[in-house]
Formats: C-alpha cells, structure tokens, sequence
C-alpha cells in the first residue's frame, strides 16, 4: 500500500474483518479466494484523491480447484516496468483482463506477457517459472512482474531441490524451454503443457518443485 500512498488499515484490524467474512459467510473453505482490498476512500471525480479515511473491503466465494496441468498463450501486449504501478497489484485490472481474455479465446488458461524491453515478465494472475538444462528461472522484479507470495514461497521452499534464480530471459525462450510452470495462490505450483497450443511435458524439475512445495505447505499453514 505504501507504494500507492495509501495508509491502510493494521494487521490486526485486517485478521478481524477476514475472521468475521470466514465466519459469516457460510462459504465453503475447502477451495475458495478471499480478497482483501484497501482504496483511498471516497473521493471526487478525476485522479485526485480526497480526505476521506481508506476503505477496507474483505471478500470470500467459493471456487473450482485449478486442473493438473495448465496452458498458456503468449499476448501481444506489454508490462511496462517502469509505470508508476509497476510491481504493485492493484484493482487496475484492464490491461490484464484484455490478455486473458486473448489468449481463453485461443485455448489457454493464461496469458504470458513481455515488458517494453522484450524481457520475460508475469502472466496476468500469475507468475512464471522456467526450467532451462535443470536450472529454474523465474523473471526479475524489475521487469515489472509482481513479487507473488507464491513465487517467493517456491524460491525459499525450492532451493533444497533445485537451482533457482531470478533472472532476465527473452520473451522468446518460451520457444524453447525445458519445462515451464506458473504460480498463484490458488495454483500452487502449477505445470504447463500447452504453450500456443505446442505440447510442453510436465518434466521431473517441475513435479519435484511441485512435491516440496505441497510438503511445506502442509507443515506451515501460515508462512
């Protein structure tokens, strides 16, 4: 929230409204998404903000549980790391919702993205790993990509079982990988076996990235 301007609510003030959501709601929480977002509060017309106190919104509903494996579909379209909300997730949603709406049309579940640089970036909801001659890249945060929770759970999680480095790759070693999978809160670690429709193996660095992050998950509810 910093990154926005914005002084949002405490921790604690957080955990209390998503307690009294998960316990109101009568949601299932065996799968589902919960999104908790902060605004500005209300403010006038334009880009100005106003005096208003931020806003503090909690949301639960059910969901269906992600496939085994997933496909991707590579977008025209850029992230530009050097915007003003590079890095940050926010409810600016449009850019995303036009890709992934491209590549579902084409098959896929996900759309891949570039920044202005030609530079392997994220996916729309997601980030993105890459496994090239057993070493697993995943896109550096100055390409404009979101440091995802997941993401830096498989980079602290996975280094017993793998090389992993962030790393700077061309938008086009998509062409040639040795295995690929994206991550999210609700993917986990999630394999790709279509990239614009060519057939990927869900290989043995990914299954095993896939193992170790499922273990520490179980064992620590609450990283």
């Amino acid at each position: 929230m910093s990154g926005l301007g914005i002084d949002g609510p405490s921790t604690d003030r957080v955990r209390e409204a998503v307690d009294a959501v998960v316990a109101g709601s009568g949601v299932s929480t065996s799968f589902s998404r919960l999104r908790i977002t902060v605004t500005s509060g209300a403010g006038p017309f334009g880009s100005d903000r106003g005096d208003a106190a931020p806003t503090l919104v909690v949301t639960l509903a059910e969901a269906a549980p992600w496939p085994a494996t997933t496909s991707i579909a590579t977008v025209p379209w850029t992230r530009n790391e050097n915007s003003a909300i590079a890095g940050l997730k926010t409810t600016s949603y449009a850019e995303n919702a036009i890709a992934l709406a491209d590549a579902k049309r084409r098959g896929a579940s996900e759309a891949v993205l570039a920044d202005t640089r030609g530079r392997l970036s994220e996916c729309t909801g997601s980030n993105v790993f890459v496994v090239l001659d057993g070493v697993v890249h995943t896109p550096s945060l100055d390409t404009g990509c979101l440091a995802g929770v997941t993401r830096e759970l498989v980079l602290e999680w996975g280094r017993d079982v793998a090389e992993l480095r962030e790393s700077h790759l061309p938008y086009d070693v998509l062409d040639r990988p040795d295995e690929v999978f994206i991550t999210s809160s609700t993917r986990d670690v999630h394999p790709v076996t279509l990239i614009d429709g060519r057939e990927l193996a869900a290989g043995p660095v990914t299954l095993a990235l896939r193992a170790a992050y499922d273990e520490a998950a179980r064992s620590e509810v609450d990283p």
